[in-house]
């Protein structure tokens, strides 16, 4: 079964490093992302890009409406995801425990249909 692991945090409560503890944050990251690798339930991951360059589109009565991000009231924002095929939801939390944003922000994971 494939899940979605979504990350999630609050940009403005976001670890502010030191030059150091960002090369060994983004290490933590690679080697999430590599056991995962190792253990062949990796399909896919990526970061996105900060919620002020997402874009909303909406279609009303036939008219497609944009608007350019932040357009949400919220405090945490998607911040990327991990795609990854486990036997089963308890294996899909147990890499979700492993992601170092689940440390200070909200790892969601949501089983993908079909």
């Amino acid at each position: 079964m494939k899940y979605m692991l979504l990350i999630y945090a609050n940009q403005s409560e976001a670890p502010a490093y030191t030059p150091e503890q960002a090369q060994a944050a983004t290490q933590a990251w690679q080697t999430v992302a590599a056991d995962m690798t190792t253990a062949g339930v990796l399909v896919s991951s990526s970061g996105l890009a900060p919620v002020s360059d997402a874009t909303n589109v909406k279609v009303r009565g036939g008219k497609t409406l944009i608007a350019d991000g932040p357009f949400a009231e919220t405090h945490e924002q998607l911040g990327g995801y991990f795609l990854i095929e486990c036997k089963d939801l308890d294996e899909a939390i147990e890499w979700a425990a492993k992601i170092p944003g689940a440390k200070w922000g909200t790892i969601e994971v949501r089983p993908l249909w079909g």
